[in-house]
This record gives C-alpha cells, structure tokens and sequence, in this order.
C-alpha cells in the first residue's frame, strides 16, 4: 500500500498566556531563519569562484545561535529546525531555476511556524490539542480523523485579525486505484463566473470581492484617515482584515463545494492550463481573477481527484476549447465528443 498525506485545519482558541508563546515563537523563527539567511548570503559572495569550497561549505543551525541569544530556548526547537529546513528548500529550488533568491521575513509575511511529532509531543485529546511548550490549547475540531491516520507535523498561523489556526499534516495507507475513464467534463475558464462545462452549465461564482468592495473601501478609507499604530488604528485595522478574510473564506467555501460536485459526479475533469499571473496583471483583469480563484479551484480538483484515482487533465491554452457558432455568432462550449476524443488520444 502506498503513503499518502492528508491536512486538516482547524481554529485553535489559545489563552493570553499560550497565545504569547505563539507569537513568540513565530518571531523567533523569523529571527533564525534571517540570520541564517544572512550568513549564507556574506559566505556565499566571499566563495562563489571557488566552486570546491562552496561544496563543502558548511551552513549554519539554529543552535549556533542559542548561546548568544538565550531566549531562543524558550521556544520549540523543532520550529526553529524547520525553518532551517524551509530555507534549504528555498535555496534548492532558487538553484533549480524554479523559484526567485530568497528574502528576508519580515513581521508582514504570514506568521506561522511548524513543528514535528517525537515521541508523543501532539496529541488530540477532547477538544483541546497539546503542542511542545505548552499545556492544552482549545482546539475547534470540526472534522474527526481517523484513527489509523498518522500525525506527522503540524503548522500554527496566525491571521491578520488575530485569529489562530493549525494544520495538522498526517499520514495514512491507502492503495490508490486508477478508475475506468467514463464521464467526462470539460471546463472552460469564465472571467466572470469561474466557468462553463462542456454541456454549457454555469459554475455561477457568487463574486464574494466585488460583493464586499464598497464596504471595505469605506472602512480602508476610516483606516487611512487614523494615526498609524495607535489603539483607534489598531481596532481598524482589524476591522478591514476581518472583512478580507471573511471574502475569502466565503471563496474557499465555494470552491471546495463546486470541486467536491464535479469530483463526485466525473471521472476526469478537463481544463485549460493558463497563465492566471499573467491574466490578473492584464488591463482591467485583476480584480476578476483574484475574486474567481481560478488557481485554487484546479489544486482543490487535482488532490481530491487524485484521492479516488480519477484525472485531471491539462491541454494547452491554445487549444480550441470554445467554438464560434456559424449562425448566431455567439461562443459555445467545445463539444462533448471532442473532449472524449482529446481524453482518448492523450491516455494512448
């Protein structure tokens, strides 16, 4: 049987005192991970023509730092761990040519740190989840495990509302069996609506953004007009997060129900493989394309397919996917029968 890895995340309520160890440990992680950065960037320009010696160079770890600044061993160690592992990947794929230098995290980047399970250090217990370096912290857990599910890792966040989460990362054994390809659906890529299926269905994407767009510009406007950092700009800020992050709950609720739909009733989904940066920096587009969520709707299909061994198959953004009626002129849906043919030759 094979391994796979399965998340669930869940709102934690942490007291004063355990919501303090959090942001502590977030900034601890920060500080390690910059001073790590920071080192290998001066090692990094003293060796780069001597290709031998930076192959042997040594990087630096988090215990290095441990004596000079004491407070570090207040927090998690395995965060502190992770982070150094997080920027070995993060240079791994800078030189693989897949991703830009790494920079420096600043207290605007997402707030969050990981940690590993040893020896029985996580645990779920009635409602409450036990972490390193603290006591029970309430947990709201809205879904159930299973039990020969494996935790493997867990992540705590942090919104900009002040808000807690966890995910907890597991393992489990399962023995994926690839399904006989019998119904098929095409997606075409709607700007305004998410998409429309080959039989010419609408997803209807509600527009959540644009339907909170003039709410949360006047509370940005109330923002504005507050002195930065003080107590009245502080509640208002809040304020304005809280209506971003219900926008995009309501985005992710959406998506996860439209692509459980599509994933029940199909055995492959067929879409366009298109450049959604690029669109969302095209005149007039920006706001259309962040508020569909394109690019989260597919990865939603592509794991929970996966999980039931179905498809999902890419063409590329230049093939034929809508048609123009000879008639009335208007854009159609590419044709079923053409879909089946694509989805045939591809799996020869």
């Amino acid at each position: 049987m094979a391994r796979q890895n399965k998340a669930y995340k869940f709102r934690l309520y942490p007291n004063d005192e355990q919501a303090l160890i959090f942001r502590k440990t977030f900034g601890c992680v920060r500080f390690v991970y910059n001073k790590m950065l920071a080192e290998r960037k001066e090692t990094y320009e003293l060796l780069k023509d001597d290709e031998e010696a930076l192959k042997k160079m040594k990087h630096p770890t988090p215990a290095k730092y441990k004596k000079e600044y004491e407070w570090l061993k207040e927090v998690d160690s395995l965060a502190l761990a992770n982070a150094q592992l997080n920027l070995d990947n993060a240079y791994k794929a800078f030189f693989k040519g897949n991703a830009k230098f790494p920079k420096y995290k600043s207290k605007r980047h997402k707030q969050s740190y990981t940690t590993n399970v040893v020896n029985g250090n996580i645990q779920l217990l009635d409602g409450h989840i036990k972490l390193p370096k603290m006591k029970m912290v309430k947990i709201r857990q809205h879904r159930e495990i299973p039990a020969e599910y494996k935790i493997k890792s867990c992540t705590v966040s942090t919104t900009s509302s002040g808000k807690y989460y966890i995910s907890i990362l597991t393992e489990y054994k399962k023995e994926i069996e690839s399904k006989e390809i019998e119904k098929i659906v095409g997606l075409d890529f709607a700007m305004d609506g998410l998409f429309v299926d080959s039989e010419g269905e609408k997803a209807n994407y509600p527009k959540f953004y644009r339907q909170m767009l003039d709410k949360l510009a006047i509370e940005q406007r109330n923002l504005s007009r507050k002195k930065k950092g003080s107590l009245n700009w502080n509640k208002q800020r809040i304020r304005v997060a809280k209506i971003q992050e219900r926008v995009a709950n309501q985005r992710k609720n959406f998506l996860h129900h439209k692509s459980k739909e599509l994933v029940t009733n199909y055995d492959a989904v067929v879409i366009e493989d298109l450049d959604m940066k690029g669109m969302s920096q095209a005149l007039k587009f920006g706001k259309s394309v962040a508020d569909n969520g394109w690019g989260m709707f597919t990865s939603y299909l592509k794991y929970k397919l996966k999980e039931q061994g179905k498809q999902l198959i890419k063409i590329d953004k230049w093939f034929p996917s809508t048609k123009t009626c000879s008639s009335c002129g208007n854009t159609q849906p590419m044709p079923m029968e053409d879909i089946h043919l694509f989805v045939w030759a591809k799996s020869r």
